[in-house]
C-alpha cells in the first residue's frame, strides 16, 4: 500500500474540485480525505496499491473538476497517514 499526501493549488476552490476529487478516487478504488485550506489550496491524503495512487495523482494533476485548473502541487509519501477505509470530502 502507498500512502501519499498531496498539497493542489490554482482554481481549486468554488468550481467542485473536492467532490470530482471523491468521484475520481471511488472509481478508481483509493481510500483517503480531500479538504480546502485556509490558503485557496486543497489538501489531500490518499491510500491504495501503487498503481491506482499513480492513477489518481495523474488524474488530480489534470484537474478532475472541468472549470478547475492545477496550476502547482507537491506530493510526499507518508506511512504515518491513517488506513482510510473509503474517500471522503472532509469540509
Amino acid at each position: 500500500m502507498k500512502k501519499i499526501k498531496m498539497t493542489v493549488s490554482g482554481r481549486v476552490q468554488g468550481v467542485g474540485f473536492r467532490y470530482m476529487t471523491k468521484m475520481v478516487a471511488d472509481q478508481i478504488g483509493i481510500a483517503g480525505i480531500v479538504r480546502n485550506e485556509d490558503d485557496g489550496s486543497v489538501y489531500i491524503e490518499a491510500v491504495g496499491p501503487t498503481d491506482k495512487i499513480d492513477a489518481f495523482i495523474a488524474a488530480v494533476k489534470r484537474s478532475p473538476s472541468p472549470s478547475g485548473k492545477v496550476e502547482a502541487f507537491a506530493i510526499h509519501e507518508d506511512a504515518n497517514i491513517e488506513n482510510y477505509i473509503s474517500f471522503r470530502v472532509t469540509n
